[in-house]
C-alpha cells in the first residue's frame, strides 16, 4: 500500500529483507533494483558512477562530500552500450555540495538526472557500510519521487524478488556492438589527453566486455592502437587481426556465466602464443580459462586505497578496485603463479603462466588513484608484445 513517509522524506532505499532508509532524492526520478555495495574512494565520483563494472549496483558512497568537483564530458570511463549499464543508484550522507572546479560543466545532481541515476542523500552511510560488512551486499530498490509518496511493501517485494548477479552475464549489454579503434592516449597537466601517435609500436585487440576509457588511453601512451571488438568476438575473429596483443577488459556480472562464451575462445589465444593481459573481469575469466574457479564475496573490493602486493617484486601498491567476485586461489593450477595478492583479505590479485607471455590482474592499473603505482603493468604487457615480436 502506499504510506507517506517523515516530512521531507523524497528518496527511499528498500532492502529485501524488510528493511527502509529514507532521505532526500537526488538526481534522477523513479526507481532502481540492485546489489548495493560501499565505495571508500575520497574522489572519483563521476569515474565510479561511469565505471560498466558497477552495472545492476548502488553505490554507497562512504566519504561524505561528494559532488564539490561537479561533473564534466572529459571524467566519463564508459566506452560502450547506454547509461543503464553501468551504475543505477547513488547513496550519500550529504546532499551534494555545489561545484568549485573550472572543469565543471554542471553540477552532480543535474548531471545524474540526465543519465537515469537515481540518488539518495541524508543517510546514514557508515550505519549501512557496516551492515554490508556484517551481512554482505543486500538486494534493494532505491526511488526517488518528488512527493514523497512510495508503496514501500511493492518496493521490498520488487527487492525480494530480483536474482541477483550470480549467474547473470551482463558483459554483453556493456559490450560494443561493433568493432572500433581507439588511440587517444592518458591525461597530463597542461596538455589534456594525448593525441595519436604517429604509427602505433603495437596492434592490440581489446575483447570489450565493458572496458574503461582509461585502459585504452594507456594502452595508447605505451605506443598502441587498440581495436576494441564486441565481447562475443571468437578467438579466430581476433588472430584474423594479426594482433601484437590482446587484452581482455573489465566487466560487470558473474565471470562464470560471461565464461560460458568467452572462456572457449579465451583458450584459444592463450594456445596460440599471443600476449594476453586480463583487467578484472578479464583476470577472472582467464583465470577460469586456465583452470581456476570462481566464487561470489561478501563485500567485494570497491574504493581507491586498496593494498596489493606484487610478488614478483616485492613491492606494496595502492590500487583502485571494483570487483564482487574473486578468484579462488586454492584451485589456481600448475603452471599458473600467483603474482598479486590483496593484503586486505588476502584473496588473489594476479596470475602469470610460467610458460607463455600470459598475465592478468585483478585490480585496476589504469586508475591511477592518486598514485599510478601500477602503470607498469602496461610497460610490462609492453614487454612480453616486445619479446613476441
Amino acid at each position: 500500500m502506499s504510506r507517506d513517509l517523515l516530512p521531507g522524506a523524497t528518496g527511499v532505499l528498500a532492502l529485501a529483507d524488510g528493511t527502509v532508509l529514507q532521505g532526500v532524492g537526488v538526481g534522477a526520478v523513479g526507481e532502481a533494483v540492485g546489489e548495493v555495495c560501499f565505495n571508500t574512494a575520497m574522489s572519483g565520483y563521476q569515474e565510479i558512477l561511469t565505471d560498466p563494472s558497477y552495472m545492476a549496483q548502488i553505490v554507497t558512497f562512504t566519504f561524505p562530500h561528494v559532488g564539490n568537483v561537479g561533473t564534466n564530458l572529459e571524467d566519463l570511463e564508459q566506452v560502450s552500450g547506454s547509461a543503464s549499464t553501468a551504475a543505477r543508484g547513488a547513496i550519500f550522507r550529504d546532499l551534494p555540495t555545489r561545484p568549485a572546479s573550472w572543469r565543471s560543466d554542471v553540477d552532480l545532481g543535474t548531471w545524474m538526472a540526465r543519465r537515469g541515476v537515481i540518488g539518495l542523500a541524508g543517510v546514514d552511510t557508515r550505519a549501512l557500510t557496516k551492515r554490508i560488512r556484517e551481512h554482505g551486499m543486500p538486494h534493494a530498490v532505491i526511488a526517488h519521487y518528488a512527493d514523497g509518496k512510495f508503496d514501500l511493501d511493492a518496493l521490498i517485494e520488487r527487492a525480494r524478488a530480483w536474482t541477483g548477479l550470480v549467474g547473470l552475464d551482463l558483459a554483453k549489454d556493456a559490450s560494443c556492438l561493433q568493432p572500433f579503434v581507439w588511440e587517444e592516449g592518458l591525461w597530463a597537466w597542461g596538455e589534456g589527453y594525448a593525441k595519436p601517435p604517429g604509427r602505433p609500436k603495437y596492434e592490440v585487440v581489446v575483447v570489450d566486455y565493458g572496458v574503461k576509457r582509461n585502459i585504452l588511453r594507456a594502452l595508447a601512451s605505451i605506443g598502441a592502437r587498440a581495436t576494441v571488438v564486441p565481447a562475443t568476438t571468437t578467438a579466430e575473429e581476433i588472430l584474423a587481426r594479426k594482433p601484437d596483443g590482446v587484452l581482455l577488459s573489465n566487466g560487470p556480472g558473474d565471470p562464470a556465466a560471461t565464461g560460458e562464451y568467452a572462456v572457449p575462445e579465451i583458450k584459444k589465444l592463450v594456445d596460440s602464443g599471443t600476449p594476453v593481459f586480463g583487467i578484472c573481469l578479464g583476470h577472472q575469466m582467464l583465470s577460469l580459462a586456465l583452470g581456476a574457479k570462481t566464487v561470489k564475496m561478501e563485500q567485494g573490493h570497491h574504493g581507491a586505497n586498496h593494498p596489493v602486493k606484487d610478488l614478483t617484486t616485492g613491492k606494496v601498491e595502492i590500487v583502485s578496485m571494483n570487483h564482487g567476485f574473486t578468484v579462488d586461489r586454492d584451485t589456481l593450477p600448475a603452471p599458473v603463479v600467483e603474482t598479486h595478492v590483496s593484503l586486505f583479505d588476502g584473496t588473489n590479485a594476479g596470475i602469470a603462466l610460467a610458460d607463455r607471455p600470459v598475465f592478468s590482474v585483478q585490480h585496476h592499473p589504469e586508475a591511477s588513484p592518486g598514485p599510478t603505482d601500477s602503470l607498469y603493468l602496461f610497460d610490462r604487457f609492453a614487454g612480453l608484445m616486445d619479446r613476441a615480436k
